[in-house]
Formats: C-alpha cells, structure tokens, sequence
C-alpha cells in the first residue's frame, strides 16, 4: 500500500516561495522535493567490504591538514567578521549578532578531528542564535549542544520540523524555532537580519527507526546589504537554480566540497569540487568559502583533493566567483568584500 502524501510547515511562519504547499511527507518520512530518496545499506556494505578504494596508497600518504590560528581575540570582542572552526562549523558576527552553525567541537568514538580547533570551546559565548542545518552526527553533536547551551543561557536555535524532541534530549532548556523549507524565522520586529531555511538534497537518520523523520535544510542570511547562504550538506540538484530565482545573486556562499568518493555512496548526498562550483555559479555567487573538507576523514578521496581541485576549478576560469580558501581560526572581513 503506498505511503499517503501530506505536506508539512511551520504555520505560524512565513512562506516565502509562492504556493509552496509545505514540505512533502511520504508517511512519516521526508522528501527531497517530490521524491523519497531512502539511503541504501548495500551501498555501505558494497563499500567498506567490496570496493577496494583505487586511491588507497594516495590517501595514505596524504597528511595535509588546514593550517590553524587561533581565534579567542575575535570570539572575544565585538567586530564583525567569519571564522571556520572546522568542518560545518562556523561563526558569524554582524549587526551585533553572532550566530554559530552545526557547532562540532569534540571527537568522538566514530570521529576524531584531525586539527585542533582554533579556540577552546568554553570560549564560544555571547552566541546569539545556533542554526542547524540537520540531525546527523557531524553536524548535530550532543556534547557540542549541551556545552553551547549551557555557555549561553539566552541562546535561541532555528532550524527544522522535528528536530524539537532531538534537542529537548540533549538539553531541556532550549529555545527552539523550526521550520520548514522556504520559511522566515520570526526574529521579532526589531531583528537586524532575516533569516530563513531552504531546501537541501539530503537525508537524516541517527537511529534504527528514525530514518527521515526530521527535514535536512540549507540557510540563508539577509544583513543591511549582502545575503550569505550556509549550504548544510547536499547534493547537487536544482534546489541551487531555485533559491537564486527567489533571492537573486548570492553574495557569500558556504559550500562543501568533501567526502564524495566512492561516488555511487556519497553522490546523493555531498556536493564535490566541481559540483559546488558550479552550485556558486548558479547562485551567482560573488564569494565562496568552502567546507566539510580536511578535519575529518569520512570518505575515500585523500585529504587534500577536495581543496586542489577547487583551487584548480577557480584557476581555469571555471568558477566565477572569488575564492576564499581560509586556515582554519582566521577572521575573515567578509563586510568589506564586493
């Protein structure tokens, strides 16, 4: 018997899209767009125990990690300004508000950090609003939300449907905001930004039983005078041509470029070099900082492809937008940038 169709948003936010219905729902489960996309465990199978990876030896020998400066003085002070922390992990400070996306600041049994962080994690106060993009582990890290949420006691979170009893697990207290894809987040009358959640090509699953019963999304960012979109992990796919069509050239994009190969295992859900160049062209995108490369190894391409390759890409005129490619902790004066 086939799954009965629903659609699902925040009814209390605004839709931005015209005639969006909401976020489709097979059953219970979530949908890229207007299709179920279910990950398959043939595929992990097929690769941990019947693929070899051709580029085995190359990856061994790889050790390049991103070169680290320490960030405490920004994180400490007042100015505006954009520090990678690592992976998904970023700080943004403008208008007298700093936001902190998909914070992972600790290892863990499946994930160990192959740099240090720029900071000590106690120093990641005065943080205004959390934004997380989904629920799986790399991005929604317990002891990374409890450590947050304790330091910032006045903290509100925006992120998707569902994700509410994931957070009030880890810890009680939390503001929470959720909402669904072409959605503003309702800062109140006087908020300095807008912010809102688009679509993603994605999934989530943390458990046995929750496979897609939480929405996967992307960010995107109205200061005074420049809009900056925050990627969260995603194929590619025609989300990309959608958000420029609502919104116009991208200013500032954040995309990943890591953890792509093998590519029948990992092509449905991150976007590689090529791919998010071509995501910042389509979003005409004047600036781009890439992510989700170098701190952790989740995928079979050495450590310093994804980066290369992209360098490569914006060397042979193949990416029109200015590439920003910063050590992991350095301060990044994105309000000056045309």
């Amino acid at each position: 018997m086939a799954a009965r169709i629903t659609y699902l948003r925040n009814e209390t936010l605004r839709t931005v899209k015209p005639d969006y219905p909401g976020n489709k729902l097979f059953g219970s489960q979530f949908a890229n767009g207007e299709a179920l996309y279910t990950p398959q465990f043939s595929n992990v199978f097929r690769w941990k125990f019947l693929t070899e990876n051709p580029q085995k030896e190359e990856k061994k020998a790889d050790t390049w990690t991103p070169d680290v400066v320490n960030c405490s003085e920004f994180l400490a002070g007042q100015d505006d300004g954009l520090v990678w922390l690592g992976h998904a992990t970023f700080v943004l400070r403008t208008e007298n508000t700093t936001l902190l996306f998909d914070p992972l600041l600790f290892d863990s049994a499946f994930l160990k950090r192959r740099h240090p962080l720029p900071c000590r994690p106690e120093e990641l106060t005065n943080i205004d609003l959390l934004l997380l993009s989904h629920g799986h582990r790399d991005h929604l890290d317990e002891a990374s939300i409890k450590l947050v949420a304790r330091q910032n006691p006045g903290l509100q979170v925006l992120t998707s449907l569902r994700m509410t009893p994931l957070l009030r697990g880890m810890a009680a207290g939390l503001q929470v905001q959720e909402a669904g894809w072409w959605q503003q987040y309702d800062l109140g009358p006087e908020a300095p930004l807008e912010i809102y959640y688009l679509p993603a090509a994605h999934w989530h699953r943390r458990g046995l039983n929750d496979l897609n019963q939480v929405l996967w999304g992307s960010f995107l960012i109205r200061t005074q005078d420049k809009l900056i979109y925050f990627g969260g992990d995603s194929a590619y796919a025609d989300h990309f041509e959608d958000i420029e069509r609502q919104f116009g050239p991208i200013d500032i994009c954040l995309l990943g470029i890591g953890a792509y190969k093998p590519a029948f295992m990992m092509q449905l859900s991150h976007t590689n070099p090529h791919e998010a160049a071509k995501a910042a062209n389509v979003l005409r995108a004047g600036h781009l900082v890439p992510m989700h490369h170098g701190t952790f190894d989740l995928s079979d391409e050495p450590a310093s492809e994804p980066l290369r390759t992209l360098q490569d890409v914006a060397t042979g005129g193949m990416l029109r937008a200015e590439l920003h490619a910063p050590q992991v902790g350095e301060v990044l004066p994105w309000t000056t940038w045309e």
